[in-house]
């Protein structure tokens, strides 16, 4: 009985932790797709949700970026045209109502730094523009956005499954032992 007793209590104890670590975590990270006719690419950002302004349209700075089209030059936080004022996080719906965070990002081609092609990601919109020629075509696309889940409460599920099987495992023992 013992035994069990301490072992419960540790259980306890462990994921009481795991949930006190993931509560005050600030550090959100996502994911983003770009898919249009023209490009497309995949990239991560992360900011701290506790920085968002009191606006009616809160912001936050991002901490990091990085994306990259397929196959081409990584961009990240630093290439936003208004940096460091620029990129920005902001809470958005999309159109089946699910809630996210969207990036409010705009860079310059630095694959090829004679172009005056840049592009806009605004929420779910991508944007490709010409900066010199207005009457250029504009390219667009859709970006979508995927929660990064952080690691302590996928550890913290392993360990109290992993301990529920040995838990089970020893009880189907013990009863073996008193037959």
């Amino acid at each position: 009985m013992f035994p069990q007793l301490v072992l419960a209590a540790s259980l306890t104890l462990a994921l009481v932790t795991v949930n006190t670590k993931s509560v005050s975590a600030a550090i959100i990270n996502y994911a983003f797709t770009v898919d249009s006719p023209v490009n497309k690419g995949n990239g991560f950002f992360s900011f701290d949700d506790s920085t968002f302004s009191n606006e009616v349209n809160p912001v936050a700075a991002i901490k990091s970026l990085s994306f990259q089209f397929e196959g081409d030059t990584v961009y990240a936080e630093q290439d936003d045209t208004k940096y460091p004022d620029f990129p920005l996080v902001f809470p958005a719906t999309s159109s089946t109502g699910e809630t996210y965070f969207a990036l409010d990002y705009l860079f310059n081609d630095k694959s090829n730094p004679s172009s005056s092609i840049s592009y806009e990601i605004i929420g779910e919109d991508f944007t490709s523009f010409s900066r010199t020629s207005p009457d250029a075509e504009l390219i667009s696309g859709r970006v979508s956005y995927t929660q990064v889940p952080e690691p302590t409460p996928l550890v913290g599920a392993l360990f109290a499954c992993s301990l529920g099987w040995m838990m089970k495992r020893r009880v189907a023992s013990m009863k073996k032992v008193k037959v």
